[in-house]
């Protein structure tokens, strides 16, 4: 297992940021605030943990400059923390990375094309017409079924599943489990029965966009299922066919998306939230925790929720009691408000006539 290891000054300068403390002291790790060691960087981005800033044994910690005089240890002030560690984190990824090389198990079609320096691993199938461009890292297990194509730099982990005619871009990872390109829940009722609509079209994913384990992503019906560049989608995500997602979108884990809905760039939806099917969602949309879109949404940067938070049984139990009775309610309303007005036309003719 390779080891990195950075001196203070020299990861400062490599990233653009001042540092306070001493330059020499090496880096060779990450840690959180509460369990980093002497040689690990941590960070403070959430208000809700400057708290652990105090007790802190890292070596270093990313702070803004206004939290600079509450560090005890060395500190690298970022305007960002967060940003900045997700650029430094990857320097100290002690992970094995396999060299350049096909597996004894891996089964290459003969119509396949296969770039430089890319890995392949064991038990895993590219099938024909198949394109893997430079870099490349295919993962253990993984089944490329026909005609698909890799883009340089590209990264599938275990166990990946690209159906016939996928093309992924450059620089993508899709993490274990997942599955890309399976037929979408198309069919037709025909008086007593399903009959299955052929899914024609494919998916296409852009540039260095990132897909968590288990989540799927079905073939476009007629034509294909398009996911644009920088899109992260997490863990556990259903995206239905013919579904477009804009650039820079992202979604938490069990977001559902139906078919053919069209979502903008730099939307974001929490987890367990959805769309309905055959709807339009502006840019930079804000989809929050279970909440699902049932409308196009045409106005840019407007946040939804529908979903109710938790609460003690017996509020919730209170609750449902007058949810059951909203109709009852909403009867004894209407009922009031047409005596109401019946009684003001009555006042108002009995005024006429009085005036006559």
């Amino acid at each position: 297992m390779q080891q990195h290891s950075i001196k203070l000054s020299e990861l400062a300068e490599a990233h653009g940021l001042k540092f306070i403390g001493d330059g020499e002291t090496v880096i060779d790790g990450v840690g959180t605030l509460s369990d980093a060691t002497s040689s690990q960087l941590s960070f403070l981005s959430n208000p809700a943990y400057r708290s652990q800033l105090a007790t802190t044994s890292a070596a270093a910690v990313l702070v803004k400059p206004d939290d600079a005089e509450l560090c005890p240890v060395n500190a690298l002030l970022s305007d960002d923390p967060y940003v900045s560690y997700a650029r430094m984190a990857s320097r100290f990824d002690h992970r094995r990375h396999p060299v350049a090389g096909i597996h004894p198990t891996a089964s290459i079609d003969a119509e396949a094309a296969i770039g430089e320096g890319v890995y392949i691993g064991p038990h895993t199938s590219v099938g024909p017409g198949c394109r893997i461009a430079d870099g490349c890292f295919i993962g253990p297990g993984c089944i490329l079924v026909a005609d698909c194509e890799l883009g340089a730099n590209s990264r599938l982990t275990a166990r990946v599943t690209l159906c016939d005619g996928v093309k992924i871009g450059q620089r993508c990872t899709i993490h274990p489990g997942a599955v890309i390109g399976a037929d979408g829940f198309g069919m037709a009722f025909d008086r007593d029965h399903w009959v299955k609509i052929p899914q024609l079209g494919s998916v296409q994913i852009g540039d260095d966009c990132e897909i968590g384990a288990n989540t799927t992503v079905d073939r476009g019906a007629i034509g294909n299922t398009i996911i644009e560049d920088d899109v992260r989608l997490d863990n556990q995500i259903q995206i239905g066919h013919n579904v477009h997602i804009g650039a820079h979108t992202a979604m938490a884990g069990q977001v559902g998306i139906s078919g053919s809905t069209t979502i903008g760039r730099y939307c974001m939806f929490a987890g367990s939230s959805g769309a309905v099917g055959h709807i339009q969602i502006a840019d930079r949309t804000t989809v929050n925790f279970r909440s699902v879109i049932t409308r196009s949404i045409t106005e840019t940067g407007t946040v939804w929720s529908n979903a109710l938070g938790a609460q003690p049984m017996r509020e919730w139990n209170r609750t449902v009691v007058r949810l059951r009775k909203l109709e009852q309610l909403a009867r004894r309303v209407l009922r009031l408000e047409k005596s109401v007005a019946s009684r003001e036309t009555l006042k108002n003719s009995t005024g006429e006539t009085q005036k006559k």
